[in-house]
């Protein structure tokens, strides 16, 4: 993706965060250029009067890629957006943490020079696919009434694999492993394993521990009560319940969408940041070596220039 005249580009904006600074940036940026920007008809208020709208069910067709504007959450909505039509997603974190997100507000007029320029990579992502629902972070089934135990049977390629007795079971895929996966006591999986992580949660009998399952693996889990729904949420949305006697098909969908990522080792090392603040077993030592180095330096300086002058 090359920002030029005959590129449309569509915004995805978080629901209350303000990101008008950013849609302005975007805005000038393809006025030079050329590009077409547009965004949803829902996100008409969110974006300005500046911004063409569209048909929520157009805007897919219409675009060449998509900017992200807000967090994780609105990163994945976009991401789910574009599976299979095998356009590139940007995001812009107006959010927290941000894993999935490379860019600052800040750095987001850098970030569409190197667009411009083809400077960058694209980061494939899977997804679960799972009673017509799309998952890029996670899929959890928990019990209906607040306090109870939910009882799930696992099925893997048609076998029957035991059954979960708990607070809840997650299935997610790699980009989810470090999300409510890791807060469970799952696993944290990397990107380039094609693989689907089912975790219990709070397990009191049955599977106890992490399942890791492939991609070509047909997973199963069905709901044996007779009289009791289960909860179920995708990528932290509820959807339709788990009714008595249903199953809920999962499968791993590699490759469904590609996120532009400018370097891919800053990503990475920022991420090793976030998941040290949540409480990742490392040493001191491994803790200053994810300081970038400028800033290393820096405080390299001020210690000594400290020691010369103490006072």
């Amino acid at each position: 993706m090359k920002i030029s005249a005959d590129l449309t580009l569509g915004l995805v904006v978080h629901p209350s965060r303000p990101v008008l600074d950013s849609v302005q940036v975007i805005t000038r940026y393809a006025r030079r250029t050329g590009a077409t920007v547009i965004a949803r008809r829902c996100d008409a208020e969110r974006v300005g009067p500046e911004i063409a709208t569209v048909a929520a069910e157009e805007f897919a067709d219409q675009v060449d890629g998509v900017i992200s504007l807000g967090g994780d959450g609105t990163m994945l909505g976009a991401m789910r957006l574009m599976v299979g039509r095998q356009v590139p997603v940007l995001g812009v974190n107006h959010g927290h943490l941000g894993f999935l997100i490379e860019v600052t507000p800040s750095e987001l007029e850098r970030a569409l020079d190197r667009l411009t320029e083809g400077r960058y990579t694209l980061e494939p992502h899977s997804c679960l696919e799972a009673g017509g629902f799309t998952a890029f972070n996670d899929i959890v089934i928990a019990a209906a009434e607040p306090l109870s135990s939910l009882t799930l049977d696992l099925e893997v390629n048609g076998l029957r694999h035991g059954y979960y007795r708990g607070d809840a079971v997650i299935a997610c895929t790699p980009t989810g492993s470090t999300a409510y996966n890791y807060a469970a006591g799952g696993p944290v999986i990397s990107p380039s394993a094609p693989s689907v992580a089912l975790t219990p949660v709070a397990p009191m009998s049955g599977i106890s521990r992490s399942v890791i399952l492939g991609k070509d693996d047909h997973i199963v889990l069905r709901n044996p009560s007779e009289d009791r729904a289960l909860l179920v949420s995708v990528d932290g949305t509820p959807a339709d319940p788990l009714r008595p006697g249903a199953e809920l098909s999962v499968r791993l969908r590699a490759d469904a969408v590609d996120v532009v990522r400018f370097d891919a080792d800053t990503h990475s090392q920022r991420n090793r940041v976030k998941l040290s603040l949540l409480d990742l077993p490392l040493r001191r030592d491994q803790l200053v070596e994810l300081i970038p180095q400028p800033l290393r330096e820096q405080a390299e300086r001020l210690r000594q220039a400290h020691m010369e002058d103490p006072a």
